[in-house]
């Protein structure tokens, strides 16, 4: 009871001080309430972005192993040079792959280009990213899924290189506006495909992408027509392999694919590996990091007024302890510990810095109302348990001296100072 008493009593106080010195305490409180504001202003804006990239990647796997020429986090122990001089991972080495490994559970090889053009009659749809996959490519990502109308297409087609499409919602959309793309021919660099498939509408990204939408995949036979996908022509293949789910850490089958890729290329013991095998949950931990250091940034710019709120409100802390002098000596003088009169004025800076971060708060909260095109924010709970506990702390530090200097008077001396 005599610390709900005491609460209460810090928060009666507090508002006093608020209601009876309005300017005086709200430019005070305004360090606070704009250092609170930045900083999670600037971490509900980061948690949002970094949300909305993740939900845009999130065909990326944990589980999927990727072979390419570059890792995907660069060490220092091989110059970037060195890289380019790599051979590019081939059809024939996928081919090597998916009869001989024993711990996936899936393996596809693709290649990718953007900027290509799409036609049917006398309609074209430009910037198109043109997808060449394997029939298996369904086994590694969750392809198959994502079309609406139409089917994936064989191992036959994909093996014969047949020319067949799946194109985007968009690009049906452009190309065939009131007829059925289904069997009908577009025209990719000159040669023409038989659509067989129309993936569904994903819609716009952060970023202004469009997923599927503006998308083309055809076999990757097929695609070789079109590009040689080698060093000549700049178009990487890749080769991504999904691994077993009790394979922790994707140990075995990363050991697997270094053991028969180097066999397969003819690599001497004493050799390094003229290729890389990444885990595409990388990719995120490079996101991750990014957003870090966006985090520490917050923190500094915050910082400065937050630490300028703690100064404001230690100043009121300082005055409020001069002005109610007499009733701290009455106060001790009816009994009142020491420890009573401290956290009645600590508790009160706690109060007022309070009341800064949670006005604070309330402006990111206005702030996450307002539209940002496809950018989503939310203040998480998260961020404002956050926001108090910051607000919290600069309180206790700005309340600690003025609450000691007022639980150290003299009752004797304190009772006789006048206001």
């Amino acid at each position: 009871m005599k610390i709900l008493k005491l609460v209460l009593e810090s928060f009666r106080f507090a508002w006093s001080a608020l209601r009876m010195n309005l300017l005086r305490t709200t430019l005070s409180l305004l360090g606070v309430t704009i250092g609170i504001f930045a900083i999670i202003a600037v971490f509900t804006l980061v948690d949002s972005l970094e949300r909305s990239i993740k939900n845009s990647l999130s065909f990326l796997d944990a589980n999927n192993l990727d072979i390419r020429r570059f890792p995907y986090e660069f060490g220092p122990d091989i110059p970037w040079w060195e890289y380019i001089k790599r051979p590019y991972t081939n059809y024939e080495e996928y081919e090597f792959l998916k009869k001989n490994l024993k711990n996936s559970e899936g393996i596809t090889i693709f290649a990718v280009t953007g900027g290509n053009t799409v036609k049917y009659e006398s309609n074209s749809y430009n910037g198109v990213t043109l997808f060449g996959v394997s029939h298996t490519h369904q086994d590694v990502y969750d392809v198959a899924s994502d079309v609406g109308k139409g089917r994936y297409f064989t191992a036959s087609e994909s093996y014969t290189g047949k020319n067949v499409a799946m194109i985007g919602h968009l690009i049906a959309k452009k190309l065939f506006p009131r007829g059925e793309p289904i069997g009908k021919e577009i025209k990719i660099k000159g040669l023409k495909y038989v659509v067989i498939a129309v993936f569904e509408e994903e819609g716009e990204g952060i970023f202004g992408d469009t997923g599927n939408d503006e998308n083309v995949m055809i076999p990757y036979q097929s695609f070789k027509k079109i590009y040689y996908s080698g060093r000549n022509r700049g178009v990487e293949t890749l080769v991504s392999v999904k691994g077993r789910t009790d394979d922790i850490g994707l140990v075995e089958l990363q050991a697997e694919i270094t053991g028969l890729l180097r066999t397969k290329r003819g690599l001497r013991p004493k050799e390094k590996d003229n290729f890389s095998v990444n885990r595409q949950d990388a990719i995120m931990n490079i996101i991750g990091s990014t957003f870090d250091v966006i985090g520490v940034a917050g923190w500094a710019i915050g910082g400065f007024s937050i630490l300028v709120g703690g100064f404001g409100i230690a100043n009121i802390m300082f005055v409020s302890v001069r002005e109610r002098t007499n009733i701290i000596g009455i106060q001790k003088s009816l009994g009142a510990k020491n420890f009573f009169i401290l956290f009645q004025f600590l508790f009160e800076a706690i109060f007022l810095s309070l009341i800064g971060g949670a006005v604070g708060l309330f402006l990111v909260w206005l702030l996450s109302l307002a539209s940002l095109g496809n950018l989503d924010l939310v203040l998480t709970l998260g961020n404002v348990i956050l926001g108090l506990g910051v607000a919290g702390i600069i309180g206790v530090i700005s309340g600690i001296v003025p609450a000691l200097m007022a639980a150290r008077l003299d009752p004797v001396i304190a009772i006789r100072t006048t206001g």
